[in-house]
């Protein structure tokens, strides 16, 4: 079964694209602050993997909201980096690239940590199934991290903290503010994992 992985740039799915090794990457710069950064971590992994790396473009900058847009959160975003209907928009696009590849089995790096987000739930990945189950190309949604925290998927991945390093967890630029709750993630994780990034 031909197996596409989101690949984001970030600790999650690095460590995902590790453990997994999918036949395929797909990237997705849909307007965010920290497109490039997050683009340039998923090459250097895809390249080390020799996983076959997409970038789709997709400009829904006016549609943001929260730190990732470089705006103010909406009231009812439930974390200052929400973007609404994030996850939704990025399986729909990745699988949009997907089918084109043959895919039938496109992977995205949400953890158990991930459920104060509607679109980080089992609820969720299970809703998009069945969306994409009515529709022609036979894609099936899995989120083989999704029962994890960071630091269990980063140990039962392998990853070597060598290639990790190359993950971009800041939400809010292409250079680390060391000060967003993508940032703080990366560091508690490398720290819980005895790498003090300091």
């Amino acid at each position: 079964m031909k197996t596409a992985l989101l690949l984001s740039g970030g600790m999650d799915s690095v460590a995902i694209a590790w453990w997994k090794r999918p036949d395929i990457a797909i990237t997705i710069d849909y307007g965010h602050q920290p497109a490039l950064a997050e683009i340039r971590a998923a090459g250097a992994v895809a390249a080390a993997l020799e996983i076959e790396h997409h970038i789709v473009r997709c400009d829904l900058a006016a549609l943001g909201s929260g730190d990732m847009a470089g705006r103010t959160p909406l009231v009812m975003a439930p974390v200052p980096e929400w973007w609404p209907f994030r996850n939704q928009m990025l399986l729909t696009v990745a699988a949009m690239k997907a089918v084109s590849l043959g895919v039938e089995r496109l992977l995205i790096g949400c953890l158990s940590t991930d459920r104060q987000h509607g679109d980080g739930t089992e609820a969720f990945i299970s809703a998009m199934n069945s969306l994409f189950a009515v529709q022609e190309g036979g894609l099936m949604v899995e989120a083989p991290a999704i029962a994890l925290t960071a630091e269990e998927l980063i140990q039962q991945s392998s990853i070597p903290f060598e290639v990790l390093a190359w993950a971009h967890s800041c939400h809010r630029a292409n250079e680390a503010c060391g000060n967003c709750r993508g940032c703080l993630k990366h560091y508690s994780t490398m720290q819980a994992l005895g790498h003090d990034p300091y």
